[in-house]
Parts: C-alpha cells; sequence; structure tokens
C-alpha cells in the first residue's frame, strides 16, 4: 500500500482495516461520506471495514433492497448505510426522509450517490475507489465543506 495523503495506492483485502481506521480518523468532523466506484469496486466491503474501525458489533449487509440500514457503535453513536443502486429516481430517496438523515448530524455512508445528485448535502467528503487490478485498489478521498475556495 502506498500513502499519498488523501489518496492510498495498491490497497488490497489486508490492508483494508488499517485504511479503513485512517480515514475514520481523517474524517471525524464530516458526516456524510459519499462511495463512489463501478459495481465490484468495494464499496460495501469498505463500509464493513470503516463499521469495524467504528466498533460496530452489528452484522453489516448492503441495503440494496431496504435502501437504508441502521447501525450503532459500541459508544452509542448511531451510523446510516445507504444504497441507492435500485432507485428508479430522486423521489424515492426524498421519500424515505434522505434530507432526514443527512442532516441528523450522524455518520451516514452512501453507496452509488450519483443516483441521487440533487439530494446531496453541500458539506460531504467523497471516497472514490478505483480498481487497479482483481486485487488491488486505489481510494482516493476528497472533503468538500461546502465552500470552493477550501476543497482538498
Amino acid at each position: 500500500m502506498i500513502n499519498e495523503g488523501m489518496v492510498y495506492r495498491q490497497v488490497s483485502l489486508d490492508e483494508l482495516e488499517e485504511v479503513a481506521r485512517a480515514i475514520v480518523t481523517k474524517l471525524a468532523g464530516t458526516p456524510v461520506w459519499l462511495l463512489y466506484g463501478e459495481m465490484g469496486a468495494g464499496k460495501t466491503t469498505l463500509v464493513k471495514a470503516i463499521c469495524d474501525a467504528l466498533q460496530v458489533d452489528d452484522v453489516i449487509s448492503s441495503p440494496t433492497f431496504s435502501i437504508v440500514n441502521e447501525y450503532q457503535t459500541r459508544g452509542g453513536e448511531k451510523l446510516y448505510h445507504f444504497d441507492f443502486y435500485r432507485i428508479k429516481n430522486e423521489a424515492e430517496a426524498w421519500d424515505i426522509g434522505t434530507d432526514e438523515y443527512f442532516y441528523s448530524g450522524n455518520r451516514c455512508l452512501v453507496e452509488w450517490p450519483e443516483k441521487i445528485p440533487s439530494l446531496i448535502p453541500a458539506e460531504y467528503a467523497a471516497l472514490v475507489i478505483t480498481i487497479e487490478n482483481s486485487t488491488l485498489r486505489t481510494i482516493a478521498i476528497s472533503v468538500h465543506d461546502g465552500k470552493e475556495e477550501n476543497r482538498i
């Protein structure tokens, strides 16, 4: 694995736990995390590693059909995991109260955010997962605070 600040290159499954802990530390003040990547890139696998780093004891699974799963950390923090892959339009996401989740202050991990572009809050972290080969991924992180001049 190569750590370049906010980009992790050549990340193997064995190193994902370490990367997830670093992500949790770096993004501690940002509640909405958007996970981008093609099918099979490892979005749900990264969510599982992040939940482990946050000490979630629940069984983590993709909410493909339920759209959102709620988990709780050992410290009592709520965490919401969204998967918008199967929605037909943004109205479906709006109808489940996505805005209430996003502005609750609780951590929200969102798979397939490109399906709900107008519902994304101004402040969020984007985690882009790129497949390098069958076993290695690149994870690039950017934080958006709603102010164009402060983007990193």
